[in-house]
């Protein structure tokens, strides 16, 4: 088994369905070195007309991106599925649970594609509705389950934000982290505990950084070790338990570019995003969402520096948009999201070509149940105060 407790499976063959690297293609794929792949795809969008509806999200390539109907951090696409219920077909360009989100969010009668099944996410990987389970289990042994709430990014499986649903918790996105925690945290008394799954590095910059709380009261949860590698005492002390799981992606930026970054840069501005580590956050002028980030930059002063933290397919994107400022990438190495990739050009005309000759593929279907329950969290986060609609 692998760290993150998977079965290993050979590329584009075999299936786990409580996995989000679920990697079934079946079909032939057009070769990426297709001149007509651009042509092939447009004429098997017109041909599905107003019955195709394609989201296309911020990590997405270039040569992807130009088919999107529109585009957006996961939560805001999946609401935009929701507003267009007369589309038949949505065929979501980003990873797993962004399917599965939209298909909760959308009608029962339509039907959401994902191009390649094997575009999963591992910080989803990472927390498990096995490993939950125990880890209540143990929470409930510990005599402190009472008094915890699990509170769920938006960046996790289905079946994780049901969890939550049943449990009295909630779903949070990247912006709306403040307000879900800070509700949270009145839900039980001035005892209430929360369980933050699955990135303990928005859950710690969250509850550090914007509602105060201390380093010392911040435990992390390892599934992999017994009772998550936490003493009873670590527990009783804790405000917020962290799941041990992280963006591979937000995960590799550091300190120390930065510092050496602000040595070669003058009036260098580090615009990051709240899934990196505490102390790259620590070092970075401004903090925020996919959104936020655009927004900053599209709003920033022509000759304004600006060192970005975040996917590179998205960097790149703003730096082409914006030739009036000086952006770079924080990192010394490429850094693209590996699975967010997997959805590439061939796969995309593979799929709708599929849908335009009527056959139905690579569909993403959350059970009743859990889709019931995963919609009460996301409701709760809905539901909330102030920012609570934008990734």
């Amino acid at each position: 088994m692998t760290t993150v407790d998977l079965p290993l499976l050979p590329l584009g063959r075999g299936s786990d369905p409580l996995s989000e690297r679920g990697v079934e293609c079946p079909g032939d794929l057009p070769p990426a070195s297709d001149p007509d792949l651009v042509a092939r795809a447009w004429a098997a969008r017109e041909k599905l007309g107003d019955r195709l509806f394609v989201l296309g999200h911020h990590y997405q390539r270039d040569e992807v991106i130009q088919f999107a109907d529109v585009t957006g951090d996961s939560f805001k696409l999946a609401r935009d599925a929701a507003a267009r219920p007369d589309a038949e077909f949505i065929v979501f360009c980003g990873v797993h649970f962004m399917a599965e989100s939209a298909d909760i969010l959308t009608g029962p009668d339509q039907k959401v594609v994902l191009p390649d099944l094997a575009a999963g996410c591992s910080m989803a990987d990472m927390a498990r509705i096995a490993q939950v389970e125990k880890a209540w289990e143990a929470l409930a042994a510990a005599g402190v389950q009472d008094v915890v709430v699990p509170v769920t990014y938006m960046n996790s499986s289905a079946a994780i934000k049901a969890f939550c649903g049943r449990n009295g918790g909630v779903v949070c996105t990247s912006s709306n982290a403040e307000v879900a925690l800070d509700w949270a945290f009145q839900q039980k008394g001035e005892d209430t505990k929360v369980l933050f799954l699955p990135d303990q590095h928005l859950g710690r910059n969250t509850a550090v950084l914007k509602l105060g709380y201390s380093l010392d009261e911040c435990v992390v949860w390892n599934p992999h070790k017994p009772d998550g590698g936490v003493s009873p005492e670590e527990l009783a002390k804790a405000r917020i338990i962290l799941w041990k799981g992280h963006c591979s992606v937000h995960g590799r930026f550091s300190a120390d570019v930065i510092d050496e970054l602000r040595a070669k840069v003058s009036d260098l501005n580090v615009l990051v995003h709240p899934e990196c580590q505490h102390e790259v956050v620590l070092k970075a002028d401004l903090v925020g969402s996919t959104e936020f980030i655009i927004k900053t930059v599209e709003e920033a002063p022509a000759g304004s520096s600006w060192a970005i933290g975040t996917e590179l397919n998205l960097v790149q994107r703003l730096k082409n948009a914006h030739p009036d400022k000086n952006i770079m990438f924080l990192d010394r190495n490429v850094c693209y999201c590996s699975t967010m990739n997997r959805i590439d050009l061939p796969h995309l005309v593979w799929a709708l070509e599929n849908l335009a000759e009527g056959n139905l593929v690579n569909q993403i279907e959350v059970d009743p149940q859990t889709e019931a329950e995963a919609l009460v969290a996301l409701q709760r986060m809905l539901d909330l105060p102030g920012k609570t609609h934008r990734d």
